[in-house]
């Protein structure tokens, strides 16, 4: 029987992150494929979903070719569990990418090489630095005729703020890509290209000076000594520890939907990402070799399973063992609960589990009493940080189509709005309803999910307010008197929380201005403080 030390060590849990189409799902599906836990990769196409990507299971994820929600993976591979947590690439969908970065101990940051570094890489990269989770690069794509690598690896330093350091390179690009030089372990290894099943290596070249080097590449071959050449004289020496801390990004150079380069990224990722970490509480770190049992709820997503209309919460376990059938206390409601079928994920497919350890996600069947943020424990009250909604700035007024669907659009509301999908709230003693977002796309997910989920249609009518913050004052007769002559202005959020909505930046700055004993809050952290 294994102890918890060493079933912690056994596990890496990161989330893929990228722009939209730099192919994050592709390389997913290409990790799972190495992990054997599927035969064949879906294909992407002209942004059409030729055949459904195992991470992409909701409809209108397959019609759009887009992600936009988390899924949650494991596999095994050179005796590790590997968890991946594959986000949506879409700006409007960011939020859900922030909650996920909460809930993993790395980031594997995927790189379009014929577009660059693009403004969403850029925010996402933000969100890591702040939280200095570990990052790995896989600049992608190299089978087209992208931009030169050194170009890139000066304008991730550049735009990313961050130093790199590339443990494989790439032997030319486009038409002539002929594969990468694992820097790392310094080896060569020529892959077939365009194979959609996974393809043994041709040839493994053990150091730069071998002639066989210069048989399989031809000129290439000077070209990569080259280039190895700058490299080692350039670029900083790979540090374990400087990459744990967040301080250097190493960087993986291939085409995963040829599988070039992605054995080279995954064997490395193995042997030196993180496994799970110490976490943070409102009242002291946690870690993850304590015996108690600790986890949180980071995504919530109903109707997984079209068929049985069911609601899946997501936990990361940070401390303990999580046990099957086992009473556990859900501090926010002061409850104990026990889940009798916790499941695991590859995609769509689930299996119940009868245990689950620091690192890995459980997802847990729900009847609504969850919200994104919650702590399970075996007892301690306690509850973990840093996984907040942010403040919407676009908002749409619903209006249901049809007075028969109330109840379908009242279920399909709180669900969908406890997933993070948009925000809700409510003026006019519950009778006027506002949904809130940070982009348009979100709203369409919405609308075609109260649709084709819950039987519910409605039309949404735009609100000029850019801003929504929640209101706290040491004394509450402040608030009242705030909201007094603003009640087109003031709303709700589903906790109660009072609301003020600001038709600009410029009219906000002079509310805050004007009402020094009341605090103007731009994401729901403050909740926990109060809490």
């Amino acid at each position: 029987m294994t102890t918890i030390n060493e079933e912690i060590a056994k596990r890496k849990t990161f989330a893929i992150i990228s722009h939209p189409d730099a192919g994050k799902t592709t390389l997913t599906e290409k990790l799972l494929l190495f992990g054997g836990q599927i035969q064949t990769a879906g294909a992407v196409k002209s942004n059409k979903i030729v055949k459904s990507t195992t991470s992409d299971f909701m409809e209108i994820e397959r019609q759009r070719g887009i992600s936009v929600a988390t899924s949650v993976m494991s596999f095994e591979y050179h005796d590790l569990k590997i968890n991946i947590l594959d986000t949506p690439g879409h700006k409007d969908f960011a939020e859900d990418t922030y909650r996920t970065l909460t809930a993993v101990d790395s980031v594997i940051l995927v790189i379009d090489s014929v577009k660059g570094v693009e403004a969403q890489t850029e925010r996402l990269m933000e969100v890591c630095r702040m939280r200095r989770t570990p990052v790995i690069v896989f600049i992608n794509k190299l089978d087209r005729e992208g931009q030169e690598p050194f170009d890139l690896l000066d304008e991730i330093e550049a735009k990313l703020a961050i130093r790199v350091t590339p443990l494989s390179w790439p032997i030319s690009r486009g038409r002539t890509f002929k594969g990468v030089y694992n820097r790392f372990e310094g080896t060569l290894a020529l892959f077939r290209p365009n194979s959609e099943r996974m393809e043994k290596e041709l040839t493994v070249i053990d150091h730069l000076d071998s002639p066989l080097l210069d048989e399989h590449l031809g000129d290439l071959a000077t070209k990569l000594r080259e280039d190895i050449a700058l490299i080692d004289g350039v670029y900083d020496r790979f540090d374990t520890a400087a990459y744990l801390n967040g301080d250097i990004a190493p960087v993986f150079f291939g085409s995963a939907v040829n599988n070039f380069g992605v054995r080279e990224l995954l064997d490395v990722f193995c042997g030196i990402a993180p496994g799970p970490r110490p976490r943070m509480t409102d009242k002291r770190q946690i870690l993850p070799d304590e015996t108690a049992f600790s986890g949180f709820v980071f995504k919530i997503h109903a109707n997984l399973d079209p068929k049985h209309r069911n609601r899946m919460v997501f936990v990361r376990v940070c401390s303990g063992v999580f046990e099957r059938s086992k009473y556990y206390h859900h501090v926010r409601l002061d409850k104990q609960m026990r889940f009798a079928a916790p499941v695991s994920f590859v995609g769509q497919k689930k299996e119940t589990i009868d245990t689950a350890y620091p690192g890995d996600v459980v997802g847990l069947f729900d009847v609504g009493l969850f919200k994104i943020g919650d702590t399970l424990t075996d007892g301690e009250v306690c509850n973990f940080q840093g996984i907040p909604a942010f403040s919407p700035e676009i908002f749409r007024l619903i209006a249901n189509r049809s007075f028969e669907k109330v109840k379908q659009l009242e279920k399909g509301l709180a669900q969908l709005t406890d997933e993070g999908i948009a925000q809700l709230f409510v003026q006019d003693q519950g009778r006027r309803k506002i949904v809130g977002t940070v982009g348009q796309l979100q709203f369409e997910v919405l609308q075609y999910r109260l649709e084709h989920e819950y039987g519910a249609r409605c039309d949404l009518t735009p609100l000029s307010f850019t801003k929504a913050c929640w209101l706290t004052a040491k004394d509450p007769k402040k608030i009242a008197e705030f909201c007094k002559f603003r009640s087109d202005a003031v709303a709700t959020d589903k906790d109660g929380n009072i609301v003020f909505f600001s038709a600009s930046d410029h009219m906000l700055r002079h509310h805050i201005a004007e009402n020094p004993d009341i605090e103007f809050h731009t994401t729901s952290e403050f909740k926990r403080a109060a809490g």
